[in-house]
């Protein structure tokens, strides 16, 4: 994943949003590897690489991440139609369009 992506995941970061949450997102890029979300009463962290034991994973491209994040791809829609998969707690992803709202 480009470190523009991810900065843009920390710039866009809501606190409120993370209050009292404790859960990791595993995300595997079809283009660009292995990252995850630490999210933690109000604190994110981005860390490369796979987590032991991730609240949720999700798999998909770097483009599809983007398009969720910007309001360009509705996530259902994406995971309806195979461009999103997730294991673990399914309901988190919805959480992402909270935690990264677009400003």
């Amino acid at each position: 994943m480009s470190t523009s992506t991810l900065d843009k995941l920390q710039e866009r970061f809501d606190p409120q949003a993370a209050q009292g949450m404790d859960d990791i997102f595993q995300f595997h890029f079809s283009d660009n590897g292995s990252h995850y979300l630490v999210v933690k009463d109000g604190t994110l962290s981005i860390e490369e690489g796979e987590h032991d034991d991730p609240s949720v994973s999700l798999s998909m491209s770097t483009d599809t991440l983007k398009g969720i994040m910007t309001g360009e791809v509705n996530g259902m829609t994406a995971f309806m139609t195979g461009k999103l998969k997730a294991t673990g707690n399914v309901m988190l992803a919805t959480k992402l369009t909270s935690l990264f709202p677009n400003r």
